[in-house]
């Protein structure tokens, strides 16, 4: 198949190079010439958006924010051939992907939103899980691509499905960074060693895929993101949003999300959200560095 990739950040770059390495006709484009010489050197081909939308047999997109889905869905809805499927995977609010469908549906482009489980490097290594809604057809049709992502796909409906399951995973993974700031800060406090209480977490019944995944590095107090305080604060931004929309109370998120601003504000924004611990050892008066 002729694919063209939308945003080669550091999700959509992994992808298209699965895409290439299944043996896809990949073209790749992106606002940022950093990232194209690194697709460069995938050996990945640039071209320019609309011209490669023209040729696409699929469209795949990875993006920062709503805005970018809007000006990428009006390009695909303004340049890609009837018949084309256009696969959106970024993090964005069910509004902006409402919008985005609507602008599709008079071209004759399928529509689908195939949100991701997982980080950068779940990406590299192919072990993203896949949400995806929209039309089932075209999942069908695009379902053999989005298996080189990962070992896991699941469809969930017609519209906007993916988008609220996308949200509600990332509300547990904030969450769950709050529980162990709190946690770990309180043995912290008492004198419990800090590798040591790492050790026993994960040997315990709380030790979650994600807590054994947070582990290695944390136990180290390495900080480098996955995913940053400033990406997850846009996320719960959405959660909170969502919630509003649903009339949904949402009080402990909403205090993550607080908590979240005190790192981003103590300047840890472009840290792991898991700085998130820094923030809580902080205001329990222990050094955070």
């Amino acid at each position: 198949m002729r694919v063209h990739v939308a945003g080669v950040g550091k999700m959509g770059l992994p992808m298209a190079g699965h895409f290439h390495a299944a043996g896809h006709a990949v073209t790749v484009s992106d606002p940022s010439e950093a990232r194209l010489q690194l697709a460069r050197g995938q050996g990945l081909q640039v071209a320019e958006a609309p011209a490669a939308m023209a040729l696409a047999d699929i469209i795949v997109s990875s993006l920062p924010h709503d805005a970018a889905l809007r000006q990428v869905g009006a390009q695909v809805a303004a340049a890609a051939p009837r018949g084309a499927i256009y696969v959106d995977t970024s993090t964005v609010s069910q509004q902006a992907s409402a919008e985005v469908a609507e602008v599709l549906t008079a071209t004759g482009v399928a529509y689908l939103r195939t949100t991701v489980s997982g980080n950068n490097k779940m990406a590299e290594a192919a072990q993203l899980t896949v949400m995806a809604s929209g039309p089932r057809a075209a999942y069908d049709s695009v379902l053999p691509l989005l298996k080189v992502l990962g070992p896991n796909q699941f469809y969930l409906g017609e519209a906007e499905q993916a988008r609220l399951m996308k949200l509600v995973v990332n509300l547990m993974i904030a969450q769950t960074s709050a529980m162990l700031a709190e946690a770990l800060t309180l043995g912290r406090k008492g004198g419990l060693d800090w590798q040591d209480m790492w050790q026993v977490l994960g040997a315990s019944a709380v030790a979650s895929p994600i807590v054994k995944a947070k582990s290695a590095q944390l136990s180290q107090r390495d900080f480098t993101p996955t995913f940053t305080v400033e990406q997850m604060i846009k996320d719960l931004a959405l959660i909170l949003g969502a919630g509003a929309d649903s009339h949904v109370p949402l009080p402990q998120t909403a205090l993550t999300f607080q908590l979240m601003q005190a790192a981003l504000a103590q300047g840890d924004g472009q840290d792991d959200y898991a700085a998130i611990i820094k923030a809580v050892e902080r205001s329990a008066g222990l050094p955070a560095d």
